[in-house]
Parts: C-alpha cells; structure tokens; sequence
C-alpha cells in the first residue's frame, strides 16, 4: 500500500498508526502534525487492505464544519462519497430510522427562560425573590417587589453573571447525564463542605436551577421538542434496546479531548452493540471547551473506559519550529495531568515567540503589523482572549469589518481577528496575541469557576489556570513562524512573565 496522502508521505508515526490492528487505539497527535493525513491513510487502509466498505467505517468530528472539511478530503482523495458525522447529526439520524420524531429546539431557549424566570416569573413569589437578593447581599424584609425591581433595574450586571451562571451549570447538568434526584444529592455535598452562609447561597442556586430545569423540560415535553442533549441520550436509549441494525466494523473520532459524558455514552454502546473496532484521535494539550461539557478525563483516561486500550503518539509537527514547540510544550506540560509530549520539527526558526511591550497599543499594533509586512510577508491572525479585545486596536485607521481588520494604510496587508476558542485547527504565517494583561478580563482570564459548577462537572482540574494553559498553548501554536505577544509595559500577563521566563530574552517596543 501507498502511504503517500494528499502529495504527502506519511511518516513513521502515522504509518504506525495506519497499520495498527488493536481493538480499541487512542491516538494523541501534537498541533500541526497531520492527524487528518492519518485518519485519511487509516480509511484508506481499511478499505484497499482490509476490505471493509465504506458504509462499514463510521467517522465523527465535533463540528460541522470539520465534519463537512473531512467530508471532502474523502471525497478528493478517494472519490468515495462517505458521510462524515457529527454527534448531533448521527444520533438524529439514528431517531429518524426508528421513526421517532421531535422539533429540535432553539439553542438560546434555555437562556431565554432563564431569562423570563429572572425577569417575569419570580415577580409572583416574593420568597424566591428574598433569595436572589440574600444571594447577593440585598437582604430586606418589606417592600421586597419593589427592592428586587430596583435592584433588577440598576444591577442588572450582577443578574446577567447569575443567568450565565444558572446556563452553564444546566448545560452541564444535562451533558453529564444527572437527573432530577440529584438535586437533593447536590445539597447534601454542599451542606457538609461550606460555611452556613455559603451552604445557604449556593442551596438558593439550587433552587432556582431546579425551578428553570423544571420549566425547561415541561416547555419541551409539551412542545414536543428536545435539545442536542436529550438527543444524544435518546439516541443511545435506542441503541441499548436494538438488535445490531448498526453493521459499522470500525469507528473513527476525531477531536475525541473534546467528548462529553453523554457523547462518550452513545459511542460505548455503538461499541457495544456493532463490536467495532474503535480509533479515537485528539490533543488534550488542546482541551479547551469544558464550560460546554467536554470532559478530558475520557482523553486523559482512555484505557480505564476501553480495556487492553493502546495508546500512540503523532509528535512530529510541520508547522511550527522547533524552538517554539520547546517552549509551548514545556509551557504546557508544567501540568503534569497532561500527557508526555516529545514534539519534534525539522523546521528551525530563531526566536519565534516575540515578547513586544507597549505603553500605547494602537500605535505599537500599527507598528508591528507594518514591520511583520515588511520583513516577513504572509497574512497575520491576530488572537484575543475575549470577542471584545479587538476593540483595543481599532482606530480610524483600523477598521473591523467581519473577521477582517482593513488597515486603511495599507490594504494589502492581509489581517484576521478572532478569539483563541475559534482558531483551534486553523493557522496562519504570523500571528499576534492581544490582551496579555494581569486583569480579571485578560489572558488568562481570571473570573474564578464557582464552586458550584464541580458538582456537575466531572474533570475539576485543581492546576492554577489548567484550561487557560492550554488555551494559551492553542494560541501559541497557530503560527508557521512567529508569534508575537503584545503586552503591556505595567500589569503585565502571568503567561507572558512564565514565557520569558523559558525564552530567556526580552524584546522591548
């Protein structure tokens, strides 16, 4: 068999990984280093060696988008029109072969009954209004309509952190497979573990998440609709109770330090019931979305879920140096919960990660964008921690149109924005981190996890920054050759001081 993919030969890692036969394979692949290359060479494995069919292979991405990507590299590569799911996807398609049929329901309609509960519904029990104000400070006796409107009024900020709130820890209620008794188990934890004051606060949470879970799921029922969530569970309720309808004979997921509990639960039972063989591919340097319910103790523990589990590593990256993969991996591997990484690179760049400090930051932006035009050439990303970031550069000058940054100086120089979340699996020939800054807002971010979210989160990490870290490493690792870290001369970032710190050279403005 040809081992050469898309024009390009695969390397002695991923031909392992090509070739390997074991039941039930993990596959930890650094940035950059080709995975989709191997999930193509392993398809193409399958079918041309081992005469499975198309239809036998199920493959999974986690967006439709990278679904969709590898849709079509299938397609060019193999001529092959091979679907290519997502979780969402398989499992309604899984309810349509059984002739079970539900609405899907808006994905913003548990924040606007949260919303509505906050705002109308709790105007009608002056008790749980007494709550939210004892929650956060506001106790009183009399008047209490009028004090919590008041308060609802001219303190809204402090309402729009409890409904983000209240979203999480539902979202994370239900990804995570807890039902409506766990309620009273939750109680009991924190009634044990926290002072009576904090035992009181988060015991009024809980009784206000219990009441919005109730109007969510009675709006649903009577509706006749579910969300991606109760989709997911569904589909594996009919998995159990099938006979092996399912003929799939290997099952490929990419992404996989991405899974949630329920997702890792559909997957078991495909397992289970098809004896597939399983290959699951992902970086837990790159675990970034936990706030949605991904869980990377499934990554970080595979063999435990899957016995007699091998484990193999792709940790030759081709696009970043050697000398940045050095530091980012060390910076990233301080956590000694992640996996151990060799990364290696034939690349070779001299100083790669470029500390750039500042007084003013639009005019040191407007420099540096010139001077990576004039001496390096290439398009430039540009990464903030928070959508909002980018109003930090913006200028008459620099406008933001889209995700494009037009310098109306130079139209030529091509320049992209977006938040570290949404660049992961994309890079660029340059790239420039913003909002390196010591501030609750900044990078990291350091608005701190309520405790009350570890009761429905099962990988509570007790590492300083733990996703921060890794999220940090993501920015990092989206250049092909430098990265440039636009800090402030005061106040400036932990990750930056660490940073320099590792490259042991500073680069002032």
């Amino acid at each position: 068999m040809s081992f050469k993919i898309s024009g390009f030969e695969l390397d002695s890692e991923q031909r392992a990984i090509v070739l390997d036969e074991n039941k039930y394979l993990l596959v930890t692949a650094g940035a950059g280093s080709g995975k989709t290359l191997t999930i193509l060479g392993k398809i193409k494995y399958l079918i041309k060696e081992k005469n499975i069919k198309p239809e036998e292979i199920l493959c999974i991405s986690f967006t439709k988008a990278a679904a969709e990507s590898l849709k079509n590299k299938i397609k060019s590569e193999f001529n092959l029109n091979m679907p290519v799911y997502t979780f969402h996807k398989l499992s309604l398609e899984i309810l349509q072969k059984n002739q079970i049929n539900y609405n899907i329901t808006d994905s913003d309609m548990l924040e606007n009954i949260i919303h509505k509960f906050l705002a109308i519904d709790v105007l009608e029990y002056e008790k749980i209004m007494k709550n939210i104000l004892y929650y956060f400070d506001q106790e009183g006796n009399y008047n209490i309509k009028k004090k919590y409107l008041n308060f609802y009024k001219y303190k809204y900020k402090y309402i729009d952190m409890l409904e983000k709130l209240l979203t999480t820890f539902l979202h994370l209620f239900k990804c995570n497979n807890w039902e409506l008794n766990d309620f009273v188990d939750f109680s009991q934890k924190i009634k044990w573990t926290l002072s009576y004051k904090k035992y009181k606060k988060e015991k009024i949470f809980l009784i206000l998440a219990i009441n919005i879970y109730l109007k969510y799921e009675k709006y649903l029922n009577e509706n006749n609709e579910i969300d991606f969530d109760d989709m997911i569970l569904k589909a594996t309720n009919i998995i159990k109770k099938s006979k092996n309808i399912y003929k799939y004979k290997y099952i490929i997921i990419d992404e996989y330090q991405d899974t949630s509990y329920i997702r890792f639960l559909l997957i078991r039972e495909l397992v289970n019931i098809t004896n597939a063989n399983l290959m699951v591919v992902g970086d837990d340097f790159q675990s970034i979305y936990r706030f949605t319910g991904c869980d990377i103790s499934l990554f970080l523990n595979f063999n435990n879920y899957f016995k007699d589990a091998k484990i193999l590593k792709i940790q030759t990256t081709y696009r970043n140096s050697q000398e940045l993969i050095n530091i980012a991996g060390s910076f990233v591997m301080k956590n000694k919960n992640q996996i151990r990484k060799n990364l290696q690179s034939t690349k070779r760049l001299k100083n790669p990660i470029r500390i750039i400090y500042y007084d003013d930051i639009k005019n040191e932006f407007k420099k540096l964008i010139n001077d990576i035009y004039k001496n390096c050439g290439g398009n430039i990303l540009v990464l903030g921690r928070n959508n909002n970031d980018v109003k930090m550069i913006l200028s008459n000058d620099l406008i933001l149109k889209n995700n494009t940054i037009i310098f109306k100086s130079n139209k030529e120089i091509n320049i992209k924005f977006m938040t570290v979340h949404k660049s992961k699996g994309l890079e660029s020939d340059n790239v420039i981190i913003i909002n390196l800054k010591d501030d609750i807002l900044g990078f990291p971010s350091q608005i701190k996890e309520e405790r009350i979210l570890r009761l429905v989160s099962n990988n509570f990490d007790s590492y300083p920054y733990s996703e921060e870290r890794r999220l940090f490493y993501v920015a990092l690792t989206r250049t092909k050759n430098y990265v440039y870290l636009l800090t402030p001369k005061k106040n400036a970032s932990v990750f930056v001081k660490e940073i320099k710190r590792y490259i042991n050279k500073r680069i002032d403005s």
